[in-house]
C-alpha cells in the first residue's frame, strides 16, 4: 500500500485521541525507514530520477532490504511496542499503526517486488498478494479510508455537542 495511506490509516486508527503525529509517524515508518531513506539519500547525493512506478530491484542497495525487513516484521515490531508499553501505554497505543501497516501490506504485496516478511527474523515466511497498486485494491483502499475520516469527524461532532 502507499505510505501516505498507511499514515491515514494509522492517524485514523491510533491517533484520533491522542498522540495523532507519532500514530502518523508509525503508520508510515516501515516505509520510511527503507525506500523514504532511500529516496532522501537519492535526492541529497544528487542522483534521484523520477520514474514513474517502483525503482528496479537491481538499483536497490542491500541496506534497503535490511531496513525493510526491520520495518515489516510482526517479531520486530510487537517486540518494541511491548517494550514501550512498560513505560508509556498511551505512546504503545499510537504505536499500533507500525503493525496495522504489515496487517495492510502483506496481503498486497506480491513476489514479483517486496513480498512482507512478516516474522523475519525467525521466519522467511512471505504471501504472494495481490499489489494494491490494482484498482479494485485501491480504491477501497481510499473508499475505506473516506468512511473511516467522516465516522472519525461524525464522531468528534458528537462528543462536542
Amino acid at each position: 500500500m502507499d505510505t501516505l495511506s498507511h499514515a491515514l490509516w494509522g492517524y485514523g486508527l491510533f491517533g484520533y485521541k491522542r498522540h495523532a503525529a507519532l500514530a502518523l509517524f508509525f503508520g508510515a515508518m516501515p516505509d520510511l525507514i527503507s525506500f523514504g531513506l532511500f529516496m532522501a539519500i537519492q535526492i541529497v547525493s544528487g542522483h534521484w530520477h523520477f520514474h514513474a512506478g517502483p525503482p528496479p530491484m537491481q538499483t536497490l542497495p542491500p541496506w534497503l532490504f535490511l531496513t525493510y525487513s526491520i520495518g515489516h516484521s510482526f517479531v520486530i515490531s510487537l517486540t518494541v511496542i511491548a517494550l514501550v508499553a512498560q513505560r508509556r501505554r498511551d505512546i504503545a497505543f499510537a504505536m499500533l499503526a507500525w503493525p496495522f501497516h504489515i496487517v495492510l501490506d502483506f496481503p498486497f504485496h506480491s513476489f514479483k517486488y517486496f513480498p512482507t516478511p512478516m516474522f523475519w527474523p525467525i521466519s522467511d515466511f512471505r504471501i504472494d498478494g495481490i499489489p494494491w497498486s490494482h484498482w479494485y485494491i485501491w480504491w477501497p483502499n481510499v473508499a475505506g479510508l473516506v468512511i473511516l475520516f467522516v465516522y472519525r469527524y461524525r464522531q468528534t461532532k458528537n462528543t462536542a455537542a
